[in-house]
């Protein structure tokens, strides 16, 4: 069998691990392009056994980067989510983690030079439109991954990424409240539908019995949980105009809850169909706008906050903190926002070529 060589370098952005490919090296058709990574990937077996995926979603994700023709960005960072189970790609979400290693990844690449001691990259994320300013720490021109920054999820401590979110409000339905307001009740549950660099439908875990203190392993176990939850999550996603989304990761649901570990909140992410075992930075962004929001089933978590708030949510693995800048619009009207910035780290784990069948090709 003829096989193709494609150029790669694999990291670990924050809490999730990935492919990061340069754009020009792979197919520009969307089908072909699908085709090349279910094959990088493995995806369609549970171990991915045929290729470079790790049996999870936070481990089957792909970053396909590029030098911007946007002026307000130096790189175009387009994101895909590859299935593990499934011969199936979905290019509609962005990932804040995989983004975490953009800004090295381009500079690994040559396509951006390093300055010192610190390098600033500015990103568009192309599945949102979103744009991000990245500082990464390049002492001597080079990428340093070594450093004293813990970020739960992670064993290993690492060199400090900063990231600035900013035009985050509406990326995938163009409105902060998708379906006009800050309640809906869907199925008999209370839910808020947010967009705020990730479109998610979030609700209160005591509406389905839960604490919201759940480890993954047991909210993944809960099959009665799982069926009313996705039945929730579809009917959302046709309100917020997304369309049917049953075969879709997008939008995401979320979980919250009262913080028992001294942060602002308890949160439990689901990617759909499986709890994160941490917690998405684009998903960390939109339940932290929740709990700005008045008349949402977050808003009494967290009353009377102001700009900027520093907002910790205590996930299953430990704790994230967003900042968030925002004005505030007074009485029941959602706020302005500005910013939310996070602190990351990521590592380069490998470089090389990955081989995939020729026929993903043809």
């Amino acid at each position: 069998m003829m096989q193709h060589a494609i150029p790669f370098l694999m990291m670990r952005g924050g809490t999730s691990r990935g492919l990061y490919f340069a754009r020009a090296d792979l197919p520009a058709e969307p089908a072909r392009l699908a085709r090349v990574l279910i094959a990088a990937l493995g995806a369609g077996h549970p171990y991915n056994i045929d290729g470079l995926g790790g049996g999870v979603a936070v481990t089957t994700k792909v970053a396909m980067l590029s030098r911007s023709t946007d002026p307000e960005a130096d790189i175009d960072y387009f994101f895909a989510q590859v299935s593990v189970n499934e011969e199936r790609v979905d290019f509609k979400p962005t990932c804040g983690n995989i983004l975490s290693g953009v800004g090295p990844a381009a500079i690994e690449m040559g396509m951006i030079a390093a300055t010192e001691p610190v390098t600033r990259v500015r990103i568009r994320a192309v599945n949102t439109g979103a744009l991000v300013d990245a500082v990464i720490q390049t002492p001597g021109g080079r990428v340093v991954y070594d450093g004293d920054l813990a970020i739960d999820g992670v064993p290993r401590r690492g060199a400090p990424i900063r990231l600035g979110f900013r035009e985050t409000v509406g990326a995938a339905t163009g409105q902060l409240l998708p379906t006009g307001q800050a309640r809906d009740r869907i199925d008999g549950v209370e839910v808020t539908c947010l967009d705020v660099a990730m479109p998610v439908v979030i609700a209160q875990a005591e509406a389905f019995g839960l604490t919201g203190a759940e480890t993954a392993a047991e909210l993944d176990a809960d099959t009665a949980f799982i069926a009313r939850r996705e039945a929730i999550r579809v009917k959302a996603g046709a309100l917020m105009g997304m369309g049917d989304v049953s075969a879709s990761v997008t939008p995401k649901f979320a979980l919250m809850a009262r913080a028992r570990q001294g942060g602002t909140a308890s949160a439990r992410y689901f990617m759909p169909q499986t709890c994160h075992p941490g917690m998405a930075v684009t998903g960390a962004q939109c339940l932290a706008a929740s709990l700005l929001v008045p008349g949402s089933v977050t808003a009494d978590l967290a009353p009377g906050l102001t700009s900027p708030a520093d907002l910790v949510l205590e996930h299953p693995s430990g704790r994230i903190e967003v900042t968030v800048e925002f004005t505030p619009s007074g009485g029941e009207a959602p706020p302005e926002l500005h910013t939310a910035g996070i602190l990351r780290t990521a590592r380069l784990l490998a470089r090389g070529e990955v081989l995939v069948p020729a026929s993903a090709l043809s």
